[in-house]
Order: structure tokens, then sequence, then C-alpha cells
């Protein structure tokens, strides 16, 4: 291929290449990642906005100790979980992230599941209002005395398009859309579209899992095991003995069922129960917010099946040229 000229008769120097994957947990996304990274002179950037926390590792499902070994990886163990970290801090790093890797010359390969952080990321984000932590304390408490389903019931009054994309049990999303519903006097569906400042200067290339809905199922139920098997209880007492058990990330899948095991509400089976079917929602509710992802080139399988990785591996080849 011969490269185009600019107006000043040079070689026009392509855009780099972003790779983006994208599906359901549990799809073997870090696994594609991975033989990427290592086919294309590539570094992996996580998008997951559990994995950003350090001292959380069976429960974030992180990429192995091996995978971490063979190829450089970028946005794990970000900060601790008694800090905050949003959606707008992660689009922010994971902007320098993947700039500093392509001005090294390698392949930024951009994996995870977090829509949001991903949205963030390649389309910037509205300029919503500033938090008040005023309304945000009065929505809690309303939480506290109507019950757990209040703020899901109230986001889907105000605003049914995000209300569909946010968990009914994510406190912290729920109060922040309703804060963008109330202060800003727009839905943040609305919000979203209008403003922002996407991503500049790479070439995109989104890369979908699609494996079949059966076996991701029954994948998420043998990791859910694997976890509780491998010390997630223990590893959530830890968390909690040092950073408390009001830790937002501890509210997150597999380590608030480990606290409520912890705390003598339920049984293990029925905690192993619970974190399957939470993550099987999970899943469910990823594809629905990915099949909205403009342009993904979806393969149907799983990130550790040869076919896939043949099959994105072409895709790269064709894109890169």
């Amino acid at each position: 291929m011969v490269a185009a000229e600019d107006s000043g008769g040079f070689p026009h120097r392509p855009e780099p290449l972003l790779v983006v994957l994208l599906g359901a947990t549990a799809s073997g996304k870090s696994a594609l990642a991975v033989k990427l990274a290592e086919r294309f002179r590539g570094e992996v950037v996580s998008c997951d906005s559990v994995a950003v926390y350090r001292d959380l590792e069976i429960g974030a499902a992180k990429p192995t100790a091996g995978e971490r070994a063979r190829v450089p990886h970028h946005m794990l163990d970000v900060v601790t979980p008694d800090l905050p970290y949003t959606a707008g801090d992660y689009a922010r790093d994971a902007r320098i992230c993947v700039a500093e890797i392509a001005g090294r010359g390698r392949m930024p390969i951009l994996a995870g599941g977090t829509g949001l952080y991903l949205r963030a990321l390649l389309l910037g984000l509205f300029p919503g209002p500033q938090r008040s932590e005023e309304l945000r304390d009065r929505l809690r408490q309303r939480a506290v005395h109507r019950g757990s389903g209040y703020l899901a019931r109230m986001l889907r009054r105000l605003d049914p398009v995000t209300a569909a994309l946010v968990h009914p049990n994510d406190t912290p999303k729920l109060i922040r859309a309703i804060e963008v519903c109330l202060s800003g006097r727009i839905p943040m569906s609305d919000a979203w579209r209008a403003g922002r400042n996407p991503l500049r200067g790479f070439r995109i290339l989104r890369l979908g899992l699609d494996p079949p809905r059966s076996e991701l199922y029954a994948r998420i139920n043998r990791r859910a095991i694997a976890m509780f098997q491998q010390g997630l209880v223990e590893e959530t007492e830890r968390l909690i003995t040092r950073y408390g058990a009001a830790c937002r990330p501890l509210q997150s899948l597999g380590y608030r069922q480990a606290a409520a095991l912890l705390r003598r509400e339920t049984s293990q089976e029925q905690a192993i129960a619970s974190t399957q079917q939470g993550h099987r929602n999970y899943a469910k509710r990823q594809g629905t917010w990915f099949r909205r992802e403009p342009d993904v080139h979806w393969l149907a399988g799983f990130g550790d099946d040869p076919k896939m990785e043949s099959q994105a591996s072409a895709a790269v080849e064709r894109v890169r040229g």
C-alpha cells in the first residue's frame, strides 16, 4: 500500500490504531487481548471499573500474573478502594495511557466490559452539573427509608433510557443520574448526546466477543464457584478490615455476596448462587449496551478460542494495512 501524500508532498502517516475488545464478562477479552498484544507489539489497557482498584484481585477477575508478565498491562491497581474514581477520572487517565503507548510505536489494545468507562474514553463526557453532597445525602436517606428499589423507580420516572442501563442496586450511578436530571434539568441520556469531547488522533477498531449465551452462562457459573474456592471470602474480609465495610468497590458483584456471608446473612451455597445470577444478569445488560456501539466487528465465540484469535488478527491486519 502506497502512503497518501499531504499538501507538502510528503507521505501522510496514518493515525495510530486503537483496538477495542468489548463483550460480556467471562467472554475471554483478557485472553484475546494478550494474544493480539503479542502478535502486534501491543500493550493492554484495562477498561474495568473494579479492576482499577488495588487489593481487589479475585473478585475483580483481573488478568492473571502470567498474562501480565507476557505483555504490559495498564489501568489496573490505579487507586485504593477507599478513594472515589469516576468515569471521568478513567477517561482522563486512559487517554494519556493510550497516547503514551502509541507514542512508543506500540499498539494500544483496550479490553474490558465497563460500558460507561468505554463511552467516556471514546466519546468524552457531557458537561454535567457539579456534585451536590446535600442532594446526594438526601437521596441516600430516602433510599434507606423507602427501600432499595426507590432510587431505581425514581430514575425510571425521570430518565427511562438511562434507568435501563443502570443496575437497580448500583446506588452511586443511580444517584449521579438522578442528580444530573434534577440539578441539570435534563435527562442524563439527553445530556450524554450534547457537548462531548470525543477521542481524536486514532483509528478505532471495535472487536466484540459474542459467544453462545448458554455457554457463556455456564462459564460464568464456573467462574463464580472458582472465585469462592480461591479465597474470595477471605479477600473480602481483609478488604473490610483495611478499608471498611462501606467501601464502594465492596458493593460490586461477588464482594457484596461474600460480605453477606461474613455477616452470616446467607450460606455459601446461596452466596455463590447469587453471584452467579448477578453476573448472568450483568452479562445480559452488557450485551444490550455494547449492541449500541457503532461499527463493531462481532466474533461468535470466546476470546481464548484459536478461531476467534485468527479472525480478530485478520481484522486487525485489514485495518492496519
